[in-house]
């Protein structure tokens, strides 16, 4: 799946070395499923690997050999891709996980060991090896992952559900929930009852939630609160500065992978019957079928497909707002972070971590998500509402950068 998110080296400014030389120059092993673009949790860790080098610190990686990884040092460490054999062993921790991470924890001798998106290919038992040396263990929660064994609290891939959330997870085996497949589902009730919420919490330091939203529901799943540590995301706000943000132009637009969860078709539905230019970012498996939507209705939709940086900074940037129409249970979304920095106000649904982002009527509005009336009759209000674009970039840009996170995260790791 591709990735909207910023990569970038973020710069250690001049006057930000005191903050620096104030933290103790730390070893922060960083560890994610893939060392690529592929997804937010990927952009996440790299973003945060060049923060930590530009403020003086070491860092090492830990990730599977994936082909697309970009290249370093540690992938020595690597343990293979994963086959479809391994999906029995890997979840459990498996032996060449164990005995390449050890190693590496051997060689580095990190003070801290910062996960992320690591189950199932990985599993946790990395926070159990470095917990039992003493290392102090970070998690940051990308997803819902030790509260529901699909990921994303959506039955079937569509209906919010959060049975599982109470301890019992035999609900996967019930609805086949990892993909519709009994054997699969098996594996994830299999893995969520080994890796509960006791031994999770017995080998993990802090846990780093990127929303409220998140936070309250690890509370509600029996996490201890004290050990729940909200901490929004961050980019790199400097690639998204412009001279002006008033330049908009007469459309609005939507930016992410064209998939049920993210709320396209209920966007294509209400924007068909409107007036008003939508652009589409992305593509996805909903392409095709929204296409054809389109062309029945003779809509004002344009699908421009996947653009880099350059060409969504451009489209964002000159919109007059963004929609984020998200049907599960979004966590920090960047595209909502990304449209602020740039400018551009939001009309995102109202669920999960996406209201936190959005001060109504200042820097966007909310709808009910799966409501496409709602939908309409907001989308119709933002075309007629007056916006402080250039507000909305420098308070987007002073609160998402990085400098501002590396402190926070600095606090997290001392």
């Amino acid at each position: 799946m591709p990735s909207y998110g910023l990569i970038s080296r973020v710069p250690c400014p001049r006057d930000n070395i005191l903050v620096s030389l104030y933290y103790n120059i730390m070893k922060i092993l960083l560890v994610n499923k893939f060392y690529y673009r592929r997804g937010g949790d990927c952009v996440y860790m790299l973003n945060l690997e060049q923060l930590l080098k530009a403020h003086g610190h070491e860092t090492a990686v830990f990730a599977m050999d994936y082909p697309e990884n970009l290249d370093t040092p540690w992938k020595r460490y690597f343990p293979q891709n994963m086959s479809k054999l391994m999906a029995f062993t890997r979840p459990f921790g498996s032996e060449e996980v164990k005995r390449k991470f050890n190693r590496l924890l051997d060689d580095f001798q990190p003070d801290v060991v910062h996960l992320n998106n690591i189950h199932t290919q990985l599993s946790p038992i990395l926070a159990e090896l470095a917990h039992r040396r003493g290392i102090k263990v970070a998690w940051t929660l990308h997803d819902y992952k030790l509260l529901c064994p699909r990921y994303d609290c959506l039955r079937n891939g569509e209906d919010i559900c959060e049975q599982c959330f109470g301890g019992d997870k035999t609900f996967c085996k019930t609805y086949k929930c990892m993909k519709g497949s009994a054997l699969a589902s098996w594996i994830g009730y299999k893995e969520a009852v080994v890796w509960n919420r006791q031994r999770l919490e017995a080998c993990t330091d802090l846990f780093i939630c990127p929303s409220q939203f998140i936070a309250d529901k690890m509370a509600q799943g029996g996490f201890k609160e004290e050990k729940l540590k909200t901490l929004c995301n961050f980019i790199d706000v400097e690639k998204c500065k412009k001279p002006t943000y008033t330049e908009k132009e007469d459309y609005y637009c939507f930016i992410g992978r064209l998939s049920h969860e993210k709320g396209v078709k209920t966007l294509v539905e209400a924007a068909s019957q409107l007036p008003y230019q939508l652009k589409i970012i992305g593509g996805g498996p909903l392409d095709e079928e929204l296409r054809k939507e389109n062309e029945k209705h003779k809509g004002n939709i344009e699908f421009v497909g996947f653009k880099q940086w350059d060409e969504i900074k451009e489209l964002v940037g000159k919109a007059r707002f963004t929609v984020i129409p998200s049907e599960w249970y979004e966590n920090n979304p960047l595209s909502v972070i990304e449209a602020q920095c740039l400018g551009t106000p939001v009309l995102g649904a109202r669920i999960g971590g996406i209201p936190e982002l959005i001060m109504e009527g200042v820097t966007g509005m909310c709808f009910e998500s799966r409501n496409v009336g709602d939908l309409k009759e907001k989308i119709q209000a933002m075309y007629h509402a007056t916006f402080d674009y250039d507000m909305i970039a420098h308070t987007a840009q002073e609160h998402y950068n990085a400098e501002h996170y590396y402190q926070q995260i600095m606090k997290v790791y001392q």
